[in-house]
């Protein structure tokens, strides 16, 4: 089956603890110089092709449940 990819990640502008979290880890364990934002990746098998309506059709889905588009954005990829 083709898959799509929603990729969410909170808008620069947000706070993001858990990516902060991480990034002091990598930091205590001699990762330097990364910085790490942390988000969400959906894999979304759908029937039939990858038309530009299915895409359309995946981002309706992602607008509306997959991301809180007040405080993320989010990104649809034919994988």
């Amino acid at each position: 089956m083709p898959r799509v990819v929603v990729n969410v990640m909170p808008k620069p502008e947000i706070l993001d603890p858990q990516g902060k979290a991480v990034t002091g880890a990598l930091k205590r364990l001699g990762f330097d110089g990364m910085t790490v934002r942390q988000g969400k990746r959906f894999e979304i098998e759908i029937d039939g092709e990858v038309t530009p309506e299915a895409l359309q059709q995946v981002a309706a889905a992602a607008e509306k449940l997959l991301a809180n588009t007040v405080i993320e954005t989010f990104e649809v990829v034919n994988a």
